[in-house]
């Protein structure tokens, strides 16, 4: 699965969160995605797609991450088994990177429904 793929995943699926897809090459680290839930939440939401256990962020995500706490979120997906979907606040960036999906600690949310709840309830 591509991260492209697993964008149309979710915005299919999520129907209470509005999407909006950031391709931006001005500002690097800028996340993939501004949402909004039902509610009228804003948050961002940066999709990433591993084969394992490291997830390859890059050092203008982790900077944006660490600057951006609130409302900021890091949607990881297992290429290896598409129904393992975790989801970190950017907050534990740093975790993300240095100790992989399997290190970081527990997500807010497993699995595409989980993952869902939370974002509503922002």
């Amino acid at each position: 699965m591509t991260e492209s793929n697993f964008y149309k995943k979710i915005k299919k699926k999520w129907k209470s969160i509005s999407f909006i897809r950031i391709e931006n090459r001005a500002l690097l680290g800028t996340p993939d995605c501004l949402c909004q839930n039902s509610n009228g939440t804003f948050f961002t939401l940066e999709l990433k797609v591993t084969k394992g256990n490291p997830v390859a962020l890059s050092p203008h995500q982790c900077a944006f991450h660490m600057k951006h706490k609130k409302n900021t979120f890091i949607l990881v997906a297992s290429s290896l088994d598409p129904e393992l979907v975790r989801l970190f606040p950017g907050s534990r960036i740093l975790e993300l990177v240095n100790l992989g999906i399997n290190g970081a600690g527990p997500p807010l949310g497993e699995g595409l429904d989980a993952c869902e709840s939370v974002l509503v309830g922002l």
